[in-house]
């Protein structure tokens, strides 16, 4: 039941403790607030009601006790760690104070503020668009730049974004360098340049803003004509690429015959030298078996003249592949199997033929048994020698 519906038994008390019943207006402000002050100022050794707290002894106990959680609560919120890869710059009521080393590190919590930065990550930019060349061609190239962090401090108060200021930077280069390059080089050829010369120029711009970065790299990611003209940059790059390609086709070439070639020419040197050499040598070896002949055939000329003869017609006669024996003084001729002898000469067996005294003795006994015969093989003979005395 309400406090102040009818029938409450006069129970009209309101929640404001005030008495007189409902026809009261509504309470203080002033003095409930005077109520509530009086009741924690007892709690910390104040007055209370006027009258003198006895209590006081104790409130200044219990204020010191919070006092000192405080302390410990506001020393260990103070401690925070900085990782091996980072470096916390410590901001003191706003203003730069020091560098925190990794590790674990103290601050003063309400006073100091640590802003954690990464001089480890290597981050990535990229700048990309439609550019003009110097002979007033229009190519889009995409590049994309690579740094590191080396000083927090410039890094993050030299500028305003440091990040942002290197985007602008490589912007300016990759322009500068693409207008006083021809299209040709940005295309094909000149990639190489073009990226380190941007390389250059980029580090040329932000060399005076300190933004405590280092490029690490410039990476030349694509450049390509515009979309209407694609199709004939394709056949002009591919008509490029094959010239490369048969240039070193040619010099790989060119490199495995001229060896060869100088190969050739040394083993036929080589073999025309032997030659001389070996002709030399088979003239002088000439020369001496004549000389040492000389003075046999001095002391019996008819007997080294027939020994001569003979072994001539033994290697004239062992070199040829007819025989044929003349029986003096009848009609029957001596059988020889030709062609077994043929077959033996073809197939590179070597034939055995008669020596020098048994030739000899088998014209002697057929000389002796045909005369007719005889008066014309000594013709033969004759004519053979003096054509063999007249060489020699």
């Amino acid at each position: 039941m309400a406090w102040n519906e009818p029938g409450n038994n006069g129970n009209d008390k309101d929640p404001w403790n005030n008495k007189g019943g409902r026809d009261q207006g509504p309470p203080d402000l002033d003095e409930v607030l005077k109520k509530y002050s009086d009741k924690f100022g007892g709690l910390f050794g104040g007055k209370k009601g006027g009258g003198n707290n006895k209590n006081g002894g104790l409130g200044g106990v219990g204020l010191l006790i919070v006092l000192v959680i405080a302390a410990i609560i506001w020393g260990l919120s103070g401690f925070y760690t900085v990782k091996e890869a980072e470096r916390g710059v410590v901001l003191q009521f706003g203003k730069f104070d020091r560098i925190a080393q990794p590790g674990l590190r103290w601050k003063a919590t309400f006073i100091e503020r640590v802003i954690p930065v990464d001089i480890e990550a290597v981050r990535s930019l990229s700048a990309s668009g439609f550019m003009l060349t110097e002979d007033e061609n229009v190519v889009s190239v995409e590049f994309e730049v690579q740094y590191r962090v080396v000083d927090p401090y410039l890094y993050k108060y030299s500028v305003t974004d440091a990040d942002h200021s290197l985007q602008q930077a490589l912007d300016s280069a990759l322009r500068y360098v693409v207008g006083h390059s021809k299209m040709d080089q940005v295309l094909t050829t000149g990639r190489e340049i073009v990226r380190q010369n941007t390389w250059d120029e980029l580090n040329d711009i932000i060399e005076p803003y300190n933004l405590g970065l280092i490029v690490t790299d410039v990476n030349f990611k694509d450049s390509r004509p515009p979309a209407e003209v694609k199709d004939a940059f394709d056949d002009a790059i591919a008509a490029q690429e094959d010239e490369e390609r048969f240039i070193r086709e040619a010099e790989a070439y060119a490199r495995e015959i001229e060896p060869r070639a100088r190969g050739q020419v040394t083993r036929m040197t080589q073999e025309a030298e032997g030659y001389r050499e070996r002709v030399t040598l088979e003239a002088q070896g000439e020369v001496a078996r004549f000389e040492k002949l000389l003075p046999e055939y001095a002391a019996a000329k008819d007997v080294t003249r027939q020994r001569l003869y003979l072994e001539t017609m033994e290697q004239v006669l062992g070199s040829s592949t007819k025989v044929l024996v003349d029986v003096e003084g009848g009609n029957n001729m001596m059988y020889l199997p030709l062609d077994k002898l043929l077959d033996k000469h073809q197939s590179g067996q070597k034939i055995t033929l008669p020596s020098a005294n048994s030739i000899q003795d088998l014209r002697n006994k057929l000389g002796a048994n045909a005369s007719r015969n005889s008066q014309v093989n000594s013709g033969n003979d004759r004519f053979s020698k003096d054509r063999f005395n007249g060489g020699r």
